[in-house]
Formats: C-alpha cells, sequence, structure tokens
C-alpha cells in the first residue's frame, strides 16, 4: 500500500466533498486517539486507522490484499468512483440526504433511480449535481447517488420525475455474489 499522489488525493477529496461537504477533514480526525489515513492498493482506495497502517509496512505488498474500509476505487480512466463499502462513512457526516417510503425501497435496491413519488423527505436546500445519501423511512442508510433535481423544483414535478440518479445500494451485494464467488 502506498500513500496517494497529489492528484489522486485530489480526486478522492473532490468526491467525498460532493457528499459531506466541508466534514472532509472529520473523516482524518475521529473522536478517538487515533487519526486516520487514505491508502491506495491496486487502484483501490482504503480508509485505514493510521496505527494499523504502520504495523502493516512489515507485510510484503504482493502479500497485502485488502486492509482498513475501501471506499472506492479509480478506474482505468484516472477517474475515483465511491464504492457501497464507503456508505457508513459517508452516512454519518451526509449533508444532503432524501427518505424513501418503504414501498419504494425494493425499487432502489434493484438498482432504480429515486422518482419523485417514491420520496418521502429530502433535505431543505439540496442543489442540483449534489451527493446525496439515500435512506428508509427508519433511518437506515440504503445507498448514495446524485440529486437530478434542486429541493425547490422537487415541489412542482410529476410523480414519475427522476430526482436522485443512483450511483450506489445496499442491494450491490447481492446482485454481484455471482461475479465474487
Amino acid at each position: 500500500m502506498r500513500p496517494l499522489t497529489a492528484k489522486e488525493a485530489t480526486a478522492v477529496f473532490e468526491k467525498l466533498f460532493k457528499f459531506v461537504g466541508k466534514d472532509v477533514e472529520a473523516f482524518l480526525r475521529k473522536k478517538e486517539k487515533d487519526s486516520y489515513c487514505f491508502r491506495l492498493q491496486k487502484n483501490k482506495v482504503f480508509y485505514i486507522r493510521e496505527s494499523i497502517m504502520r504495523k502493516s509496512t512489515n507485510i510484503a505488498r504482493d502479500k497485502l490484499v485488502s486492509l482498513g474500509t475501501q471506499i472506492g476505487k479509480f478506474t482505468h480512466s484516472g477517474k475515483f468512483r465511491l464504492t457501497i463499502t464507503s456508505l457508513n462513512l459517508i452516512a454519518e457526516h451526509a449533508k444532503n440526504k432524501v427518505w424513501l417510503k418503504s414501498s419504494a425501497e425494493m425499487s432502489y435496491l434493484y438498482g432504480n433511480n429515486v422518482l419523485k413519488s417514491s420520496m418521502a423527505r429530502i433535505t431543505e436546500g439540496t442543489p442540483v449535481n449534489a451527493g446525496v445519501v439515500v435512506y428508509s423511512m427508519a433511518d437506515v442508510p440504503l445507498g448514495f447517488g446524485v440529486s437530478a433535481r434542486a429541493t425547490e423544483d422537487c415541489r412542482r414535478l410529476d410523480p414519475h420525475s427522476i430526482v436522485v440518479l443512483h450511483q450506489a445500494d445496499i442491494g450491490e451485494y447481492l446482485r454481484n455474489e455471482n461475479e465474487i464467488g
């Protein structure tokens, strides 16, 4: 595992800023005494406690598969994509949220976008193209996406208009089960 280059770190922080705003610094400084860092292993970005990262330097790079929480990966074109494993970290600090009606949760978990008819609530002041965390009515994070409409526009939309564009959801674990195993 190696530290991120300046270009890679910029891409990671820009993507995180889209979802958590100025709380990006909170990712690296938790309430615990230890701080956290980002490391890259085979185009995957991991979020690791620094004390554990220092201990992992005794393991050869080719023998190390994973360490910490994978928050995303770099594509072949160099773009950074958040993965569903980062949901708990993002949800903890999210500034824009959407709550789904219980009848629409399964549709979202199958990989569909959020329609206005599926939405129960939305955070006030959510702009267009902002990172949004999608919750159930029981405040369980289900996934994340990008807002297709601002909060003010959502009130005037017809029920079949897309409000949030799907990026990742917790149903991916089941849909991708055949690919992994």
